[in-house]
């Protein structure tokens, strides 16, 4: 059953980066309509990816319900992709690099407004960071859970090495809901971003956001492939 829960998934994850490039050239067609001095509705197109992005999110937890452990360390990612995991997903923090990279012409409110948000959204990283590490620490020695502590990474240690029949319901439902609140706080912070910037700024955002995965995700499988097909 895991194996059938893993392969569902990656063929729903091929499907999707397929849609995730269509739409990164249909964000990199708007801003360049709009740097052309073009007036270009963009709300559809972000409402679109938006939705593009929720259709993840719910297929993930469709596969989490069934086997959280596979969250933790998925075959469908290359070795270079999980490095970048953190509680299940990426960090929600890792948005504000994104945006800070991407955009040259915020506000000062705009920064302002951002770096509160940034505060939060580390405040409450710290606080599934200990979640995670209280969890972790009612199953493992103790090394393991500084590991899990300083990273929020558990995918290498006890017990998501074992048989997903081995690992106690109680445990696997907690790490569940834990997931589903990292998942909720990479959603929100993402919107709320959203809600600071401009149109044009999400635009432009969100094509810098899709240009990372998407070269992530490449340099991860030709990396694996040259190392042999190999993954951690």
């Amino acid at each position: 059953m895991d194996d059938v829960n893993a392969a569902s998934f990656e063929a729903f994850l091929q499907g999707w980066m397929v849609r995730q490039r269509d739409f990164l050239d249909e964000l990199r067609e708007a801003r360049q309509q709009y740097q052309e001095g073009q007036r270009v509705d963009m709300r559809p197109l972000i409402d679109r990816v938006i939705c593009h992005y929720g259709q993840y999110f719910e297929e993930k937890s469709r596969i989490a319900h069934h086997n959280i452990l596979l969250v933790f360390s998925p075959p469908w990612f290359s070795s270079l992709e999980k490095s970048f995991l953190w509680v299940g997903g990426f960090k929600p923090g890792l948005a504000f690099q994104v945006v800070n990279t991407a955009l040259e012409d915020m506000t000062e409110d705009q920064k302002n407004r951002l770096s509160v948000l940034n505060q939060e959204t580390k405040m409450k990283e710290r606080s599934l960071n200990d979640e995670l590490a209280k969890l972790q620490e009612s199953v493992a020695d103790p090394p393991l859970v500084d590991m899990a502590r300083s990273q929020g990474r558990v995918r290498y240690t006890w017990p998501f090495l074992r048989p997903q029949s081995s690992v106690p319901n109680s445990f696997k439902e907690k790490l569940e809901n834990l997931v589903a609140n990292a998942d909720a706080l990479r959603t929100d912070t993402a919107l709320s971003i959203l809600q600071i910037l401009r149109p044009a700024q999400i635009v432009t955002f969100m094509v810098s956001a899709a240009e990372l995965q998407v070269r992530v995700r490449s340099w991860g499988l030709d990396k694996d492939a040259k190392n042999g097909g190999g993954q951690e």
